[in-house]
């Protein structure tokens, strides 16, 4: 009912996302115009469901077990209870992956649609026909098994779902909205792809978080626990995040000039940059300079700390000559909101990579607070999952992210699934 539900939704947000985010241009974002809203609004809805549906699922294997005592029958034999758990939680994964993905390719199928704009856009016949198959054919044969064999009828057609629209997808990216062959890759949206690869690793996540709550609470108790984490787990970053790392920029780099003196790193050339509002006017020269891709300091992209340079800056013996203080990245001069930077000293500061459009500029470095740090990182933290706003901002994500996004969840799925263990361990099943 519920993997139906998010289907009808996304037919929903094709009409009620129009005169929202405004009408097609020639954005180069995989996702333009009002289909920002249609991806925003449809992620959302397969995420909600995805953390109903590991509640649901959940409770359905393991406290009604307890309570009806099945468990009894398994646990007698030689299973312990930490391979019980890791049984249970491969079997609420596998479930909530195949609603998950089907879902995930209601919302892609929305996404080729595009949202009705317009009375002169038209409805995509290759999308409408493909899902209307895959639906007709799951919907039918569903009722078959039912009828002649007493399957489940929910349980097989959302098992057929899954295989009939992933083929309806594929098939769809083959064809034009205007009835004509077309290479698959021009609908292909790798970065979609991604965002929700990221989003089903989370409802892994949230499925582990259900596992453990269903070893000592009720189906309902256990809705609540995992919606719970779920909104606390998306807004740790407002409530602990902000608290942890502190430092104030003085603005954001809105424009480069083009370097004709050598490169900032190798050459310790100077660089002018565009600061996007006005600075201070107690800023001056041979001021530190730290820069980082983030409005909170972290990670600052330059390696090491250094010192204000005083003395004469247009003395290349001052910039250049052996200091006590070493290397640093110093401000040459402040025009306005147009400042010089030049990374001075015997040899060049350590960074990742020089400044650019869009990073911020501090003066300090960052500061730690290291109680704040163990809070944030105690609590999951799903907005490591949630790149709907990179998608939407044409921000690229690197494939590296995605491995480090799955090793983030691996670690949190680990532990919570400790936890089920150890609250299952003294849970009495007799």
């Amino acid at each position: 009912m519920l993997v139906a539900l998010s289907g009808f939704m996304q037919i929903i947000n094709t009409w009620n996302t129009g005169f929202s985010m405004g009408y097609a241009s020639n954005d180069s974002a995989e996702v333009t115009s009002d289909n920002k809203l249609l991806f925003d609004i449809g992620l959302s809805t397969v995420f909600v469901v995805g953390a109903v549906l590991a509640g649901f699922i959940a409770t359905a294997v393991i406290s009604k077990e307890i309570e009806k005592k099945t468990v009894l029958t398994v646990i007698s034999k030689p299973v312990s209870r930490v391979a019980l758990i890791l049984g249970k939680y491969l079997g609420v994964s596998g479930a909530i992956m195949c609603a998950s993905i089907t879902m995930m390719v209601f919302l892609l199928m929305g996404i080729r649609h595009g949202v009705m704009s317009t009375a002169g856009d038209d409805l995509d016949g290759p999308v409408l026909l493909f899902s209307g198959i895959a639906l007709v054919l799951s919907i039918g044969l569903a009722a078959w098994c039912n009828y002649f064999y007493g399957w489940s009828f929910s349980q097989t057609a959302l098992m057929l779902m899954l295989p009939l629209f992933v083929v309806a997808y594929l098939a769809v990216l083959f064809v034009s909205k205007k009835w004509s062959l077309q290479p698959p890759m021009l609908d292909w949206k790798p970065q979609v792809m991604t965002a929700c690869a990221c989003l089903l690793l989370a409802i892994l996540v949230l499925s582990a978080v259900a596992v453990a709550a269903s070893t000592r609470l009720g189906q309902v108790m256990t809705i609540v626990a995992c919606l719970s984490v779920f909104v606390a787990a998306l807004m740790s970053n407002f409530f602990l995040g902000r608290f942890v790392f502190v430092n104030q920029p003085l603005g954001m780099i809105e424009n480069i000039a083009d370097q004709k003196d050598g490169d900032f790193i190798v050459d310790q050339g100077p660089l002018k940059v565009r600061i996007n509002k006005p600075l201070p006017t107690t800023l001056k020269a041979g001021t530190p300079v730290y820069y980082s891709p983030s409005p909170n300091g972290f990670p600052l992209l330059s390696l090491q700390e250094y010192k204000p340079v005083t003395g004469n800056l247009d003395d290349i013996n001052t910039l250049m000559g052996d200091r006590a203080s070493g290397p640093a990245i110093i401000l040459m001069a402040v025009e306005g909101q147009v400042v010089t930077m030049r990374n001075v000293g015997p040899a060049p500061v350590l960074v990742v990579r020089s400044p650019e459009r869009g990073d911020y500029v501090f003066t300090e470095p960052t500061k730690i607070r290291p109680l704040p740090l163990v809070a944030w990182g105690v609590v999951p933290n799903l907005q490591f999952f949630w790149l709907l706003d990179a998608v939407t901002q044409n921000r690229e994500v690197p494939g590296s992210y995605l491995g480090l996004s799955a090793a983030y969840a691996g670690v949190q799925i680990v532990v919570f699934l400790c936890l089920a263990v150890i609250l299952f361990q003294r849970r009495d099943v007799g």
